[in-house]
């Protein structure tokens, strides 16, 4: 009796133990799998942030657009371990073809702030009629705060003749004959919103006519043009 006791009983031990190692392997197994789940979670969260920016990309047409870094600002903050050190970049992104955009980042470290800059860019990303694929139609102004610009169409041949922040906006437009003036701040940030303003202003004969009710013909042989129609039909967007 006390050998079939003891046989009963072992089967029960047998039991208690295989049901430990299992009540400890959910456990250690959610502990190791929350680590690692984390782990993946925040894996596929970044994976899934570089996917969308992928998505992004392709939403473009997969065009290659023209990024410019204008101007980064380092500012430090004084704390009891030592000084923090954070960065503020300034990007202008263009596709060549008569969108441009700019946008400002801030992080702890240069290139994170650039990618935040060149993201913002992209989202404000606005349409500028060119005149032959090269130069504005007509002059403008501008300005922001201090910034005041000034803009001007240029025959072929005449080149950029900006410099600083707004070389890079018209580089990134696409724009191959301008000529262009600033007065009063230097500041990069005021610069160039000053010269959007004056980009925004711009206005193409198509739209002129459009908002007329007119032919774009009837606009340009006012101005004496013999060849008012050669001309309207050679305007591009």
């Amino acid at each position: 009796m006390a050998d079939e006791n003891n046989q009963a009983e072992a089967p029960a031990v047998e039991a208690t133990g295989g049901e430990q190692p299992q009540g400890r392997g959910p456990r250690g197994g959610r502990g190791r799998g929350g680590q690692g789940g984390g782990d993946r979670g925040r894996g596929g969260r970044d994976g899934n942030r570089g996917r969308r920016d992928d998505r992004r990309g392709a939403e473009d047409g997969g065009e290659e657009l023209i990024e410019k870094l204008v101007h980064i600002n380092r500012v430090s903050k004084t704390v009891k371990g030592g000084k923090r050190f954070g960065f503020a970049a300034l990007v202008v992104v263009g596709d060549g073809k008569g969108r441009v955009g700019f946008g400002h980042g801030k992080a702890r470290e240069v290139p994170e702030a650039i990618s935040k800059a060149t993201a913002a860019a992209k989202k404000a990303m606005v349409r500028v009629p060119l005149k032959d694929g090269r130069t504005l139609h007509h002059d403008g102004n501008g300005h922001f705060g201090a910034g005041r610009v000034t803009v001007r169409s240029a025959p072929a041949g005449t080149g950029i003749i900006a410099g600083g922040p707004m070389r890079a906006i018209f580089e990134s437009l696409g724009v191959a004959d301008v000529v262009t003036k600033s007065v009063g701040t230097s500041n990069p940030y005021n610069m160039i919103r000053a010269t959007f303003e004056a980009l925004n202003d711009q206005s193409s004969p198509k739209a002129v006519a459009q908002r007329r009710g007119k032919k774009i013909a009837d606009l340009l042989g006012r101005g004496g043009s013999q060849t008012a129609e050669a001309d309207a039909a050679a305007i591009v967007e």
